[in-house]
């Protein structure tokens, strides 16, 4: 292969990691964009992050050597090129970075002559053109240089800069570095490195070789590492630029390729700042494209911030050419094309990408005209060289949705400079007044330490969508209430990171539990996480060894399998929801729910009692969504643009200008999938991971509120093996088959209601009768007491509704008398007594049942002056109730 020779980007990328390969190099494939192994980076910006901890001595090598095309973004934090993206040769957000990587294998000699081989004899790039750099004190590297390159001494540069000594931080793996530079000729401005002019563009660094050589300590001193290591990185655009024979890396061929697209659409491609416009568009598509492939969406905090500070300014460019139409979704197609074989996660994408770039850039054209017609009213009356004040920005950003960095933006071709001092003290004052109708909410006072936190650190990004472990720094210890700068082991406490793979409790969803650990010796128990303020995630945690301190690197890790449980029930409730509409009607809404790890509980609007039909028609529709295994899907929309494509809002939720739209289930009329609803929780991937379900209740809340508790997965499953557990067991103890049972106890019922009637006859003979042996042994019959004739028994296992029949036979017998009667049933017992007509003045029949009731270890009675009833918790006394009424006829 030959520099000459017009060489594709992805020829490019393929030959470097073929070459390394060869070299007894593991190929490893670019990780995501969002790194999960260092919590200070917002986004992967060189190739050696993901293997940062493999560097440190926390993780083990994939092997002993190691080579890759690392996907990286620079647009947030100190690494952010974004406002001279679009207006130089090689300024990116998005770029690839080639590296080759050794750990504790080969060290400088290999380095250096895997770099001369792979330019000048794979690549065919002229020795001529090529110049290196070491540390100035590295003569080790430079005597190698010397040797195997065979470059005079004048182009091998000594830089005594930092540019040339690598550190990872203030302390640990740090090294020299020696940098390779191409010459695009003498027709381009620029020096040599270390000359005076050394920043014009002419000679161009294309590979940075880093020695990992030395540990530094917290004192500056440094001592040799036991295994020394390399770390290699060239921006494959700045290389393509090279092997293209272009000085611009937007000459290449996948930016010309975009560029074009761009100009085709909005058929412009004249001036310069249409072609610094197209540039940015082509930019931009490639960052905000990669970036929502890894799972990063447009937000209002975070990652998510920067994604949509891109986007829009993308769409702006857009509307500075002219296009009367959204214009970025229009390029996802060809960016598919030129770099999706490479990267199989654009293609899988590509859906998502585009209606995400429809959505926003339809949003933005809304604020983009309005705020610009507001800007122009604003500054019609500034000069070139004025600054427009900070409440007029802070106001289109506040009541207009104007982005501050729009506002500046949209103002420098004009020379108009922001007061930024005067947006921010705006923006502080709102956080005031905020602060204070905070406090005047009638929230808990000790809850201020969570608005504290929150508005000097932010909301806690929650990276548990796609995650179930990752870092994050400790940005706030609470103890008791109260912020402490750290814990140690037997501390309670809560812990607040930057981000975190741990949910926090809300909408229903419990918070995860899980462990928080350092390579310090931390180990924290986390027993539960909720949100406070809605935008913190709070882990509270047992420490359990070492200790944690504020700013502290940490790895966070939740339990999977519990996470997995409740995920299933999350999303059944969502199906429950839509079967429960299909079956009883669009006045089904949801009023409530626990979505735990071991059930689900769902309340809904529903005026009675669902039938055992309703029950098992509503939990077959479920159950055929979970077979259908259709996979779920998530869009972030706004919450009017979600109700208007049919999302239902989950009742209690708190909506912001965004919220998450979960689809799931096959799609029936309209296109719409079987259940939409908002939802900020987690989900199963597909309704199949649901396993199966089973409701086991079905109950009322209050009026008009219904409640179904529910089972998913294995807990179904246990559920049902319980079951039929019990069903063989009672199959057994009648002995009949399981099939049999229903009908085998219906036998049964109606057996025992026989000889309960034929019970209840004998003993209402008996009664009749006048004899038989009392509740205590003694014989009852009819008696004078007093002159008065008087009836009185205890029978067991009476049915006390028995009691009045038999004393009104009781009257008819005595004619003029008193009869009382006891029914004995499971230790407790009831009387009541008559009195005929003739005798009511003279005694009452509740104050005879009164006594009775009283010996029966009871209070009160009532009824009738002929005819009262009353009871006992002792049946024992049954003999000294009868004497009671006795007593008192005395």
């Amino acid at each position: 292969m030959s520099s000459s020779t017009l060489t594709s980007t992805n020829d490019i990328r393929r030959s470097f990691l073929e070459f390394f390969g060869a070299a007894d190099h593991a190929v490893v494939p670019s990780a995501p964009l969002v790194p999960h192994n260092d919590p200070t980076l917002m986004f992967v910006n060189a190739g050696m992050v993901p293997f940062k901890n493999v560097f440190t001595g926390f993780e083990t090598p994939p092997a002993l050597r190691a080579t890759s095309s690392q996907k990286c973004v620079r647009a947030g934090g100190k690494h952010n090129d974004l406002d001279n993206v679009g207006y130089t040769a090689r300024h990116h957000t998005f770029f690839e970075m080639l590296g080759n990587f050794s750990f504790g294998d080969y060290f400088k000699e290999q380095a250096i002559e895997n770099a001369w081989t792979l330019l000048t004899r794979e690549w065919g790039l002229s020795p001529d053109r090529l110049t290196a750099t070491v540390y100035h004190t590295d003569d080790e590297a430079f005597d190698l240089w010397r040797t195997i390159s065979g470059l005079p001494e004048e182009r091998i540069i000594r830089i005594s800069t930092n540019d040339n000594f690598w550190s990872m931080g203030d302390t640990g793996p740090c090294g020299p570095c020696s940098e390779i530079f191409y010459d695009h000729g003498d027709h381009i401005a620029g020096g040599p490195p270390g000359s005076p002019d050394e920043d014009g563009d002419r000679f161009v660094e294309i590979w940075n070789l880093v020695f990992m050589q030395f540990d530094q300590g917290a004192d500056g001193t440094r001592r040799d590492l036991p295994k020394p290591s390399i770390d290699t990185g060239m921006g494959l655009e700045r290389i393509a630029a090279v092997m293209q024979g272009v000085h611009d890396n937007y000459d290449t061929d996948t930016f010309k390729t975009l560029i074009a697209a761009s100009q085709s659409i909005t058929g412009e491609a004249g001036s310069k700042e249409q072609t610094a416009s197209h540039r940015i568009i082509a930019d931009h598509l490639r960052s905000c494209s990669f970036l929502m492939a890894d799972g990063v969406l447009p937000s209002n905090e975070g990652r998510g911030y920067v994604l949509r500070r891109i986007m829009r300014r993308a769409m702006r460019h857009a509307h500075l050419l002219g296009a009367d139409a959204p214009l970025m979704h229009r390029l996802v197609g060809q960016l598919v094309t030129e770099m999706g074989q490479a990267f199989p996660e654009l293609a899988r994408g590509q859906a998502l990408i585009e209606e995400v770039l429809l959505r926003e850039e339809t949003q933005f054209r809304k604020t983009l005209d309005k705020g610009l017609k507001l800007l122009d009213e604003a500054t019609g009356s500034l000069e070139e060289g004025a600054e427009l004040d900070g409440e007029t920005a802070f106001k289109l950003y506040d009541t207009y949705g104007f982005p501050y960095d729009l506002t500046e933006d949209a103002l420098r071709a004009r020379g108009i400079g922001v007061d930024k001092g005067g947006f921010d003290a705006a923006m502080e004052r709102q956080k005031e007044a905020a602060r204070a109708a905070w406090k005047g909410s009638g929230e808990a006072a000790s809850g201020e330490v969570w608005f504290d936190i929150a508005e000097r650190e932010g909301a806690s990004e929650f990276t548990g969508y796609s995650a179930d472990k990752g870092s994050g720094r400790v940005v706030a210890i609470v103890k008791d209430g109260a912020e402490t700068e750290r814990a140690a082991k037997g501390d309670e406490v809560v812990i607040i990171t930057n981000q975190t793979p741990f949910y926090g409790e809300s909408g229903g969803q419990i918070g995860d539990t899980g462990v928080i650990t350092s390579p310090s010796g931390l180990s924290a128990k986390v027993t539960d996480t909720s949100k406070p303020l809605g935008r913190l995630h709070a882990h509270h945690a047992a420490i359990e060894a070492g200790e944690v301190a504020v700013g502290d690197t940490v790895d966070l890790e939740i339990d999977a399998e519990r996470r997995e449980r409740v995920r299933s029930n999350h999303s059944a409730t969502h199906l429950v929801h839509a079967a429960l509409r299909n079956r009883l009607g669009g006045h089904v809404t949801q009023k409530g729910s626990l979505v735990a790890e071991d059930r689900l509980r769902f309340d809904f609007s529903q005026p009675k009692a669902l039938s055992a039909e309703d029950i098992a028609a509503i939990e077959a529709e479920v159950n055929a969504e979970i077979r259908a295994n259709e996979p779920v899907s998530t869009r972030l929309m706004s919450p009017d643009d979600a109700v208007e494509a049919g999302a239902l809002a989950l009742f209690g939720e708190k909506y912001g200008d965004e919220v998450r739209v979960l689809a799931m289930g096959r799609e029936g009329g309209e296109g719409r999938n079987y259940s939409v609803e908002l939802c900020g929780g987690t989900h199963v991937k597909a309704t199949g991971d649901i396993g199966v379900f089973r409701i086991i209740s079905e109950s009322a809340v209050s009026s008009g509120v219904r409640r179904i508790e529910a089972l998913t997965g294995d807990a179904a499953r246990q559920w049902l093996v319980t079951r039929e557990e019990a069903l063989k067991s009672a199959a057994s103890a009648i002995r009949a088959t399981p099939e049999e049972v229903p009908e085998r106890i219906s036998a049964l019922l109606d057996e025992r209601k026989r000889l309960e009637k034929e019970l209840a006859e004998a003993k209402k003979a008996l009664a009749l009768g006048g004899g038989g042996a009392s509740a205590g042994g003694a014989t009852s019959q009819d008696e004078e007491v007093a002159g008065i004739k008087f009836s009185g028994q205890a029978i067991d296992g009476l049915n006390p509704k028995e009691l009045r029949p038999l004393l009104d036979e009781a009257k008819q017998r005595l004619g003029s008398g008193v009869a009382a009667i006891v029914a004995v049933n499971d230790g407790k017992a009831s009387i009541a007594a008559a009195v005929t007509e003739d005798l009511t003045e003279k005694f009452s029949a509740v104050d005879l049942v009164r006594a009775g009731v009283e010996a029966l270890g009871g209070k009160g009675g009532g009824g009738r002056p002929d005819m009262a009833q009353g009871g006992g918790p002792d049946g024992s006394k049954a003999d000294a109730a009868i004497d009671a009424v006795k007593a008192m006829l005395a």
